[in-house]
């Protein structure tokens, strides 16, 4: 809704972050545009302002029509809009915010979902809030929001009668279902300080190892702390990410690696971009833990003994 909302048009190149779910890349695909995937700074997992100046840069230089760039912030840290919208102004490209992640979080003290002219949060199951599902687009324009509206609708015209002169959707959320997101609302900065909480336990651990760091541990001071993950040098702790990611299963614990970039999906295997590594490295490398403010104080303990008996028997000589 927020790509069709800001006038992008089939045949356009929409710029985003290679490090993110699928489901940004697709709605690119939905517009009819074409997606162009930039890597991200290694610290923080975000798109990288420098590859995307160089992108903005060459697809302008050969004509090429950009219909929009879309950040993402990811496990809920804010990208670096200072420079994004800086080169968003001087290309004349319109952003579309990524915050499905991020909600509570903030770019130099600024909201995350209040960056470019439309941003979007999700409200899915898994999300620091919930609806069950769905999610919320914002923008300050009124047009923008009107646009959306019109064809989230059907695209019904206002008159007695069905009449339609355009294609629209169904992506409406219940009353019901938004009535339960304004009781979470109501509890979001309770939830991030409990997950902020989770998130302190998991590196005073982990401070003990050598080889393992809090993934963007020096940057989360706004972040929302929606997921903690953990970056594992193998050279250095003799166990990868994933032998981590396997124990932890063994006993009923779910962790996961980090998003695996939008470049190497066999599904955008042709796509262009600019790509430096940094996020294959971060996938190669990283592993979300469990994070979630639902956690009991049981469950959470029983998270903690299982890694530190992982940790003191990898150890072992």
């Amino acid at each position: 809704m927020g790509l069709l909302a800001l006038g992008v048009e089939p045949g356009d190149v929409v710029i985003t972050s290679t490090l993110t779910f699928a489901a940004t890349a697709n709605s690119i695909v939905y517009a009819g545009a074409e997606p162009y995937f930039i890597d991200v700074d290694p610290a923080t997992g975000n798109l990288d302002p420098e590859l995307l100046a160089c992108a903005l840069t060459e697809l302008g230089s050969n004509g090429e029509r950009i219909g929009a760039i879309i950040p993402v912030d990811l496990l809920g840290k804010a990208a670096n809009y200072t420079k994004i919208e800086r080169l968003a102004q001087r290309f004349q490209v319109p952003i579309l915010a990524d915050a499905a992640e991020s909600l509570g979080a903030s770019h130099r003290g600024r909201a995350a979902g209040s960056f470019g002219r439309a941003s979007i949060v999700s409200f899915n199951g898994n999300k620091i809030m919930t609806t069950s599902g769905g999610g919320m687009l914002l923008s300050r324009e009124r047009e923008v929001i009107d646009n959306a509206r019109y064809l989230s609708t059907q695209a019904r015209q206002p008159v007695r009668h069905y009449e339609h002169v355009d294609i629209g959707f169904n992506y409406r959320l219940s009353n019901i279902l938004a009535a339960l997101g304004r009781a979470q609302l109501s509890r979001l900065d309770e939830m991030i300080a409990r997950r902020r909480d989770i998130r302190d336990r998991y590196r005073e651990l982990f401070a003990a190892v050598p080889g393992v760091q809090i993934f963007g541990g020096e940057y989360d001071r706004e972040d929302n702390c929606w997921l903690t993950a953990i970056l594992v040098d193998p050279e250095i702790t003799g166990w990868t990410a994933i032998d981590l990611c396997e124990a932890l299963d063994a006993e009923g614990i779910e962790s996961r690696p980090l998003w695996k970039p939008m470049h190497l999906q066999p599904i955008f295997a042709d796509a262009r971009g600019n790509i430096s590594g940094a996020a294959q490295r971060l996938y190669e490398t990283g592993l979300t833990l469990p994070s979630g403010s639902a956690m009991t104080q049981t469950q959470f303990e029983r998270v903690l003994e299982r890694l530190r008996a992982f940790v003191d028997r990898a150890g072992r000589p």
